[in-house]
């Protein structure tokens, strides 16, 4: 019985096991291996709070009510610098690009702005998020906390372009007791991580105070009807649930409670965004050595940016986590 084996000439085509495996340097391997570690991690991180989210769906915050800040300017603007934020760290994504392609090319001079250019986005991106986490840690409204957990928000109905909504309205507003005194912040108390304006300058007894004598005010519970709109109690029953069930005055955000719903919700703010701006910084830091690097000429003699492109992959890493993180904990 005759076998006929047919060969294939391979060599010189595939690796044979030498110290680049698909013509990759050690660092940029190293530098995939810790991204794809590292993405594990934030998948992680991601999962969790989809769970979370989906459990608690009816009484999850809605991103358009807690993130309507803009600094410099008063009102209301639902994601907008939000959305300033992204497009400035895609746009330090292009720019890092560029330098890449730059060093390719052994241009030195590109590199050196287009470097800089990324720097600067990450620096509006870290001090942005830092803005941002101030924000939120103070709040802007205040609610009151019921004895079963549950976030009541006050505001009144007004009429907007023919059609009645509801306007939040902070306690300062209404509330016509002088504040008592802040409770001392001390680490032994377990709120270590707050700030200023977070602690409760108001009892409900103000509130109560408040509330009767300004008719308006009605109050609305952080749970989300199937229409996806909260409940608005009536007169009554606004003043009956402070009366009898409320507990704690919220201004803010911290670790425990929030005014803006499930305590969870801020948990998962500071975890994930806190983790992801760490690595931004982080970026920055790195993009600052080697742009100095690139300055000195060190890569020039060298005749290879291979040091660029590989920060270059952390930092293009770094952009579409968030493109993920935006998506999950803005958007959706």
């Amino acid at each position: 019985m005759n076998t006929t084996v047919a060969t294939t000439d391979t060599e010189g085509k595939t690796w044979g096991g030498g110290n680049q495996p698909l013509k990759a340097s050690y660092g940029k391997m190293m530098m995939w291996f810790f991204i794809v570690s590292d993405a594990l991690t934030f998948s992680g991180f991601l999962a969790a709070y989809g769970f979370s989210r989906f459990k608690f769906i009816d009484a999850w915050p809605i991103a358009d009510e807690v993130f309507t800040h803009v600094p410099f300017f008063h009102g209301n603007y639902p994601m907008i610098y939000v959305a300033f934020m992204t497009f400035v760290l895609i746009m330090s994504s292009v720019t890092m690009v560029l330098a890449v392609d730059a060093g390719h090319h052994l241009n030195k001079k590109k590199v050196t702005w287009y470097m800089f250019l990324t720097i600067i986005g990450g620096l509006i991106f870290v001090g942005s998020q830092a803005w941002e986490w101030n924000t939120f840690i103070k709040g802007d409204f205040g609610a009151v906390q019921t004895k079963g957990g549950n976030i009541l928000q006050f505001g009144e109905n007004v009429t907007v372009d023919g059609e009645q909504t509801f306007k939040r309205l902070a306690i300062a507003d209404f509330a016509t007791a002088a504040p008592t005194d802040r409770v001392e912040h001390e680490r032994k108390n377990g709120l270590w991580f707050v700030g200023e304006g977070t602690l409760p300058a108001y009892q409900v007894s103000d509130i109560v105070k408040g509330m009767e004598a300004n008719p308006n005010v009605l109050v609305r519970t952080q749970i989300i009807n199937e229409e996806g709109e909260k409940t608005i109690l009536s007169r009554e029953q606004s003043l009956k649930q402070i009366k009898e069930n409320g507990k704690l005055v919220v201004q803010g955000a911290n670790l425990q409670v929030n005014e803006y719903g499930s305590p969870l919700f801020a948990d998962f703010f500071f975890f994930i965004t806190g983790f992801h701006g760490f690595h931004v910084f982080s970026g920055v830091v790195l993009n600052i050595i080697i742009f100095f690097n690139v300055v000195l000429g060190t890569y020039d003699r060298r005749k290879n940016y291979e040091m660029v492109e590989k920060v270059g992959l952390y930092w293009h890493f770094v952009d579409l986590v968030w493109v993920f993180v935006f998506t999950f904990f803005y958007l959706v």
